[in-house]
Parts: C-alpha cells; sequence; structure tokens
C-alpha cells in the first residue's frame, strides 16, 4: 500500500492562476479518479498561491503587516483551495480536510485532503510531515514550471534545467531558510526534513497531466526528481 499512496501538493497556481481553473480541475479529478480505481490512494494537499497573495497584497497596502499574519492569510487561502478540492473529491474522499499533518489518521478512504497547517510551516513542510506519517515514499510537487533550475532562469540566460538532483545539492540552490511568500521550487525547511526521511520528490508542471500520469507509471518525465 506504501508504494501505492501517493502525496501530491497542488500549487495554489494551478488552483486559481487567475479565476478559479474549472478546467483543469475537471481533468486533475479525472486523473486522481483514474488511479484510484486502480487501487492507488492519494493525500492530496492544497497551496494558496496567488489568492493567499492577492490579501496579503491587499493588507499590505492599508497596514504594516506582521509575519504571523501574513502567514495566516496564506495558510487560509491554502483551506479555502483545501475544501474545493474536498468538495470535488467529496465521492471519494474523507469529509473533511487535515489542517494539523500530525493529527492521528487512519487513512481508509481513497483521497485524502489537507491544507496548510500554523505559521512558520508551508504546505511544503506539511506534505513531507503527512508523507512521514503514512510512510509514503513519494511526493509529486505541481508547480507550473517545467524544471528546477541551478539558478533563477528569469534572471540568468544561462541557467541550467536539472532532471536529477540530490538532496544535498539541491539544498545548496534554496538554502535553509523559509519565509511567508517565498518563490522556490521547494522549501528549504521540507527539503531539510525529506533528506532526513529519504524520500522521494517530484517537481512537475501541473498543466501538463499526461506528464503526471507518466511519473505515476514510473516512466520517464519531464520534470525534476530529487532523492
Amino acid at each position: 500500500m506504501k508504494q501505492k499512496l501517493v502525496i501530491i501538493s497542488v500549487g495554489g497556481s494551478l488552483i486559481v492562476p487567475e479565476e478559479i481553473s474549472v478546467d483543469w480541475l475537471k481533468k486533475f479529478k479525472k486523473l486522481i479518479d483514474k488511479y484510484t480505481s486502480k487501487g492507488y490512494r492519494f493525500i492530496i494537499i492544497a497551496g494558496g498561491g496567488r489568492t493567499a497573495r492577492k490579501y496579503q497584497n491587499a493588507a499590505k497596502n492599508i497596514v504594516k503587516l506582521a509575519s504571523e499574519d501574513v502567514d495566516w492569510i496564506g495558510i487560509h487561502s491554502t483551506r479555502l483551495n483545501a475544501h474545493l478540492l474536498r468538495t470535488i473529491f467529496r465521492a471519494r474522499a474523507k469529509h473533511w480536510i487535515i489542517k494539523n499533518p500530525n493529527d492521528k489518521i487512519t487513512l481508509k478512504e481513497k483521497v485524502l485532503i489537507a491544507s496548510g497547517w500554523r505559521p512558520g510551516r508551508s504546505t511544503d513542510y506539511c506534505a513531507v510531515l503527512l508523507a512521514k506519517n503514512f510512510g509514503a515514499k513519494k511526493l509529486a510537487n505541481l508547480t507550473n514550471i517545467d524544471y528546477v533550475y541551478d539558478k533563477d532562469p528569469r534572471k540568468f540566460k544561462n541557467a541550467k534545467k536539472i532532471e536529477k538532483i540530490s538532496w544535498t545539492n539541491f539544498r545548496k540552490i534554496v538554502g535553509n531558510k523559509w519565509d511567508p511568500g517565498l518563490n522556490a521550487p521547494f522549501d528549504p525547511v521540507a527539503s531539510r526534513e525529506a533528506q532526513k526521511l529519504k524520500l522521494e520528490v517530484a517537481i512537475l508542471n501541473g498543466n501538463n497531466l499526461s506528464n503526471i500520469e507518466k511519473y505515476l507509471k514510473n516512466k520517464k518525465f519531464k520534470g525534476t526528481l530529487i532523492s
């Protein structure tokens, strides 16, 4: 069962790029339904993405925000997105959202939906804790990029894409510190914990659903594998 349990961290930019992406959600649901019928189970955690940033920016234009409040706005944005996912997967999912990844939960359903937890902890970190607590060995991090690069490709024309990398070398790229709104392919603190667990994390472009299916089938996929 552990081999067929996959943690999927869904970036908020996929759920709400500008408006809610109904078309993407339909296709994502179809993919998950297909694999649950094959015996897979999924723990899906939602990010806050643009929704979080809109609320954070609005508040910043009015008052000086404490970092804790920046975090809480982000957390509640993930919970809104998570509730949308739980509603979509209602027929297969546990009927409540996991807000604390350390809660003792029996996974009887095919799908479990999770959200952000508390200030100072990203959804990447929560996804790693869920993998640890449920014994999952694979974590798919769905973003809006195809690969991790050795440096920011928006700033450096000579940035090189990375198809496979060790946790040691990946952490040299992202550093060790996390803060709310950090734009990194995988949270530095979550990366440290994933390395301890020897967890396999795949960074995939969530818009390419056929590519995600290749990953689930253990076929060659387009993306970055960290292990």
